[in-house]
């Protein structure tokens, strides 16, 4: 889709793309601590009213810079960055961004594994949550991304640290997934989940408002968030404190109509408060993929049962000991009647199966990949 991605966007939309990027360090300043909210309301400006905003000693200089541009340069230069484009005024263009007066004119994407015609909110889930998040919280992220692409949704998140990038990556493992990114789609931020963006690029969709080779700026994040949340019929929020900028994300989804969801989180950790208040003021309960796809496509729709490789001799009964409640290699040792050294090499097998999840602190927990049971290999 690379090749005709260049002729999806007209030259006015190309123009108002490459001139909010000349603008970043101005709208920054703008924005100033109130990036979640200052930001829409500064995109849902016109070009000239924002240039006399944001940078009012320049109006003139800026706005005949942008008049300046040609439509064959700046469509050079997205073909040059290994991406495509498509701007609102083509029938290929998300339905959902629609909604909004912030809309952004213009994607500029990478990959092809999502058509963006069919990136509509009956068909997507946002999942987002906290940078830093418990072992308990990349699990659901993984999860949910992984079951919901399962049933045929797209997930889509934003390649950042923690719940982001969880569920990517268990979206990945069953379907399709789409990072929305605050620099340019051909920027991966953070650069330590490069080896990610480039899976998504190669299997799913990688997709910005921003011009190629936009850095990142702490106002487009909030900018990048606006756009998850116009994508989804649902937000769904793993993990979040009381100041967290997933809840900006869940209110931009009710600002735009969309449905909220919350996985309820231990009411003594700081990283839950946020998504335990979202709850408490009405958010969907999101307890597994059955929550969201009841909410989303309707009640009694069937969750994928997703299982994993077969078990080896001796394995389903160490498993069956973490489901019984055991969490250390000795309270495994102790119920399954085996040797710790038994033990352990089992419990290793069973995390990189994906049944089990291993903290460094040496408890285990279970995931939810349900296992080929009755085991006619184990004892």
């Amino acid at each position: 889709m690379s090749g005709a991605g260049v002729d999806m966007a007209c030259v006015e939309c190309l123009r108002r793309c490459w001139l909010v990027g000349r603008l970043g360090a101005f709208i920054q300043v703008a924005c100033d601590d109130r990036a979640g909210r200052r930001t829409p309301e500064l995109l849902r400006l016109a070009s000239e009213d924002l240039v006399a905003v944001v940078a009012p000693g320049q109006v003139d200089e800026m706005l005949d810079w942008s008049e300046s541009l040609d439509e064959g340069d700046l469509k050079s230069q997205v073909e040059a960055a290994g991406c495509w484009c498509c701007c609102r005024h083509h029938e290929s263009f998300p339905a959902g961004l629609f909604d909004g007066a912030d809309a952004p004119p213009m994607l500029i994407c990478r990959g092809g594994g999502v058509p963006l015609r069919e990136l509509s909110p009956e068909r997507s889930v946002t999942v987002v949550g906290s940078r830093r998040a418990s072992g308990y919280g990349l699990e659901v992220a993984a999860s949910l991304g992984r079951e919901l692409a399962a049933a045929g949704l797209n997930v889509v998140s934003g390649l950042a640290l923690g719940i982001d990038a969880a569920a990517h990556r268990g979206a990945m493992e069953r379907g399709r997934t789409v990072a929305v990114l605050g620099s340019g789609a051909d920027r991966p931020y953070p650069v330590s989940h490069t080896r990610l963006y480039r899976e998504i690029v190669e299997r799913g969709l990688v997709l910005s408002e921003q011009p190629p080779g936009t850095e990142a700026r702490r106002w487009r994040f909030p900018a990048r968030n606006r756009i998850m949340a116009a994508l989804a019929g649902m937000t769904v929020v793993v993990e979040a404190a009381s100041r967290s900028g997933s809840l900006i994300t869940a209110e931009m989804a009710t600002d735009a109509g969309r449905e909220v969801g919350a996985v309820p989180g231990q009411v003594t950790a700081r990283f839950a408060t946020g998504t335990n208040d979202l709850i408490a003021n009405g958010a969907a309960l999101v307890r597994d993929a059955r929550d969201v796809l009841d909410r989303l496509i309707g009640v009694g729709t069937d969750r994928p049962v997703l299982f994993g490789p077969e078990l080896s001799p001796g394995s389903g009964r160490v498993l069956e000991s973490i489901e019984q409640g055991c969490q250390t290699i000795d309270a495994v040792s102790m119920f399954s009647d085996r040797p710790v050294e038994e033990v352990a090499a089992h419990l290793t097998r069973l995390e990189l199966q994906g049944y089990l999840h291993g903290t460094t602190t040496g408890t285990w927990s279970r995931t939810t990949l349900a296992a080929p049971y009755p085991s006619a290999t184990d004892d």
